[in-house]
């Protein structure tokens, strides 16, 4: 059985994208079956797998009623599978059914087909945002330290306790995610020892430090830890891919 993990943060900017792309990378590495549906029209995570993305994509299930099989694509990578996003899909026309993808990932079986399947949001409390919190099992909030992206983490929190009381009571915290984070700027170690304060230390996952190799690696479609394996950015995922990789072994003991 898959375990459903949502890359959310309603601020943009925070790596959500960068995060999926080598999250997932770091997880297939590991033996993992691993499922990215990009839910974010940007269509970055096509984007960072050197993908090209075309029809059918995952917002066709939206507009269309089309199974999440028919836009499931093998990447370049071993293991790891995406259902890209549609680049021109306007997020209005998600429509009004907050489980529609939940209900698609249960009538098509995908739990089965996979291990893991990442869900990257858009940055906006939309319906797809939504969707994505009601077929979620797992939470992971990227954030950059700083004080605008802590009131969004509080945001974030308040709305996924609503939907865990009201809907999906298998929605629980995997844990803040520190990105572009540096342990010598003195702002960026006080948000997050007020995270950690506020929330437990435990809820903090190991950070992602300030690397140009992220970008690079982006923009020529690859995983970090493909492009650059030895780059302070491949082994900080690499220890973040290990930390999740442990959780999901405990899961499915």
């Amino acid at each position: 059985m898959a375990v459903r993990i949502a890359i959310c943060n309603r601020k943009g900017g925070t790596g959500k994208s960068t995060v999926t792309v080598n999250l997932a990378a770091g997880l297939a590495e590991q033996g993992f079956r691993v499922l990215i549906i990009d839910l974010d029209s940007q269509s970055h995570c096509a984007a960072g797998l050197g993908i090209k993305p075309t029809a059918p994509f995952i917002h066709d299930l939206f507009s269309l009623s089309t199974p999440i099989t028919d836009s499931i694509r093998l990447s370049d990578y071993p293991g790891l599978w995406i259902a890209p996003a549609d680049p021109t899909f306007d997020h209005n026309q998600a429509g009004d059914n907050e489980l529609r993808l939940n209900e698609a990932l249960d009538q098509e079986n995908l739990d089965q087909n996979f291990d893991v399947i990442l869900m990257d949001t858009p940055p906006s409390q939309d319906q797809l945002l939504m969707n994505a919190l009601m077929a979620a099992h797992w939470v992971v909030v990227p954030f950059v330290p700083h004080y605008l992206s802590y009131q969004g983490i509080k945001q974030l929190v308040r709305l996924m306790h609503s939907i865990k009381l009201s809907h999906n009571p298998k929605l629980q915290l995997a844990g803040f995610l520190p990105t572009m984070a540096s342990s010598t700027m003195r702002h960026h170690k006080a948000i997050m020892e007020e995270v950690s304060r506020h929330f437990g230390n435990n809820r903090i996952l190991p950070a992602i430090r300030m690397d140009i190799r992220l970008a690079d690696a982006f923009s020529q479609g690859q995983p970090v830890i493909g492009y650059a394996p030895k780059s302070r950015a491949a082994e900080d995922f690499s220890k973040l891919s290990q930390r999740i990789s442990e959780r999901l072994t405990e899961e499915q003991l």
